[in-house]
């Protein structure tokens, strides 16, 4: 009897504990199962999707009873129930009340319709998103957008993905959504339906998968958004070419929209434009500036490759130090110019500089330790500091007693701890896209970074790779009164679009007594590559004045 009781309360139990809910979804006007369907915990990174019959399981055991389950399915009406009423339920049935379209009326208007591409059309093959399910199998389900802007009314007649690499044998199943912009965030479905499909190799032309959409009838006008899901577990993977420094939106499931501007997945929309949809007949066709404000970096890598730059054995040299072998080159003469490139980069990074700034500057290009062609044999973590005292250790090999420092991204970093360390060593500084503390790029980065760490050391990653992205993580950790103590000139520098935020540099700029700074208009972080020629210009004209 007593083991009996045991067993009753053991079951009892285990039913409070597991609180895993199944049903099915249907359409209220016609009884017929809607296929994957998104369920999910409002404003929590918890869901599923429903397979091809409706049916669908989610566990809320740790999810609160007050917390809301919702559905969005284009066309339909949003479904939201308290969790404590959906486990009561348990097996769920939900019926979707399909939404009613007011018919306006039309006027039939002649229209000159203007055949446009907008977006990321980048082929890049070095720069990718990764879709792996078997790596990443509780993210892989998360969903990407990315944002497009138009003065005038426009209809998308094709949605195109630019596809790295497609490693599947069965059919990939996916899920395009248009979204209005609701607080610089995607906000509701512009869709009366979903458009979900089958992404199979014998699809993919020249590298590009191209969807024709033009029956769905989507117009838009403004700042809008194009998603991307992946909506089912399969064998493989997928890599999506990405355009570097460009802000794309990520989500899981119903939690919040979170920018990434380390790099935007190349979707790309064809679409017909109504060129005088403003009723002004005489207006100028200004040119929806979607396309046009993302770079596509894989030329310039490209160009980086062939210019022998990082690599030349003329200008080359190896500074032998106890614990790491540190690779530079140098061009040009006049006063000493040290460029820092950014993390996990090398000298090949200024490439569109070293041609011009070498015509007035002794142009000593390095590439820090445990990059490039630099070694590292130290086991300690690496850290900003030690990357200045490599700095200085080759200034003292080359005899220059004072430096000026152009410095990008973990190199402006590397720059302002120069500043603070050797303040007599330190002419003038330039940073573009630094930052004093990790946070300067948003807790949400700072988080992902971590996130890539954890999944670089179960991969087994090297260590020199792993280290420089704990780099990123751990540091710098510049003081307010560090920054107040920099004696040196410091002109500070970051793109519109940088994925430093701008209350971080400006407060950067603020601190470090008489900096300047500018901000490059439409520029992203990679402020080097999208504005060579300007930035060249102001590097020149600050250290000379």
């Amino acid at each position: 009897m007593k083991k009996l009781n045991f067993l009753l309360i053991f079951f009892f139990y285990s039913i409070f504990q597991s609180q895993t809910v199944s049903g099915t979804i249907f359409s209220k006007d016609d009884n017929k199962v809607i296929p994957y369907v998104k369920i999910g915990v409002d404003k929590e990174k918890i869901g599923t999707v429903s397979n091809e019959k409706g049916e669908f399981s989610i566990d809320l055991t740790s999810v609160a009873p007050d917390k809301k389950v919702k559905i969005e399915v284009s066309g339909f009406e949003t479904f939201t129930q308290n969790v404590s009423e959906v486990i009561r339920k348990n097996p769920q049935f939900i019926y979707l009340q399909e939404k009613i379209h007011s018919i306006k009326e039309v006027k039939l208007v002649p229209k000159k319709l203007v055949d446009k591409n907008w977006g990321v059309n980048t082929k890049n093959k070095s720069v990718t998103y990764s879709v792996n399910p078997q790596q990443n199998k509780e993210s892989f389900l998360g969903e990407t957008a990315l944002e497009f802007s138009t003065k005038k009314k426009a209809k998308i007649s094709a949605i195109n993905l630019n596809i790295a690499e497609f490693n599947s044998d069965k059919p990939v199943l996916m899920r395009y959504t248009v979204y209005s912009e609701e607080n610089g965030l995607p906000g509701k479905s512009l869709l009366d339906e979903e458009i979900n499909l089958e992404l199979t190799a014998d699809k993919i032309k020249d590298g590009v998968f191209s969807l024709d959409v033009n029956d769905q009838n989507i117009w838009v006008k403004g700042k809008f958004f194009v998603g991307i899901q992946f909506l089912k577990d399969f064998e493989g993977h997928i890599r999506i070419s990405a355009a570097l420094f460009k802000t794309g939106y990520l989500r899981q499931f119903y939690g919040d929209w979170e920018k990434v501007s380390i790099a935007a997945p190349a979707i790309n929309i064809d679409v017909k434009v109504d060129k005088y949809s403003n009723n002004d007949s005489a207006e100028k066709d200004v040119e929806d500036n979607v396309s046009a404000s993302f770079q596509d970096y894989s030329q310039f890598l490209d160009a980086a490759k062939k210019s022998g730059f990082g690599k030349n054995s003329l200008a080359g040299k190896v500074l032998h130090l106890k614990d790491a072998d540190i690779y530079y080159e140098i061009y040009g003469k006049g006063e000493p110019l040290f460029l820092l490139h950014g993390n996990g980069g090398s000298i090949d990074a200024f490439t569109k500089e070293i041609p011009e700034l070498s015509k007035h500057f002794t142009i000593v290009a390095m590439d820090t330790r445990a990059q490039g062609k630099s070694t590292d044999t130290s086991k300690e973590p690496l850290t900003y500091i030690k990357f200045a005292d490599d700095v200085k250790a080759l200034a003292d090999e080359l005899g220059f007693k004072k430096i000026n420092i152009l410095g990008w991204s973990d190199g402006g970093n590397t720059g302002l701890e120069f500043a603070i360390k050797y303040p007599k060593n330190v002419n003038k500084v330039i940073t573009s896209g630094a930052n004093v503390f990790p946070n300067g790029v948003g807790e949400s980065m700072v988080n992902d970074m971590r996130n890539d760490v954890a999944k670089m050391r179960a991969e087994n990653k090297s260590q020199n790779a792993i280290r420089l992205q704990q780099l990123m993580v751990d540091e710098p950790k510049i003081t307010r009164q560090q920054l107040n103590s920099i004696r040196a000139k410091v002109f500070v520098l970051a793109g519109e679009n940088d994925l430093i935020l701008r209350p971080h540099t400006e407060y950067i700029a603020k601190e470090i007594p008489d900096a300047k700074m500018k901000i490059y208009k439409g520029a992203s972080h990679g402020v080097p590559i999208e504005r060579a020629e300007e930035l060249c210009a102001d590097v020149i004209d600050f250290i000379k004045n």
